[in-house]
């Protein structure tokens, strides 16, 4: 039996596990990040991440800015 949890609030799809890409635009760094895990609406596909990995996420784009990059593309990893 499906959860809640696992209905798509916008469209009413099902969601389940997968992986997408999120685009981060500050300005002067553009940031690409590949592979991210997330949770996919399988009729709307929109994406959530959890708090833990968009905590990662921001650390990325924070290391391009310190690094200033104008853009930067890399795959998903864990923060340290």
């Amino acid at each position: 039996m499906n959860s809640i949890k696992d209905i798509c609030p916008l469209c009413g799809g099902h969601k389940k596990q997968g992986t997408t890409t999120v685009t981060v635009d500050m300005g002067n760094t553009l940031v690409v990040v590949r592979n991210v895990p997330a949770t996919i609406c399988s009729l709307c596909a929109n994406a959530w991440l959890s708090d833990e990995v968009a905590g990662d996420i921001e650390i990325i784009v924070e290391e391009a800015k310190k690094n200033h990059r104008q853009m930067e593309v890399t795959q998903y990893r864990k923060a340290a």
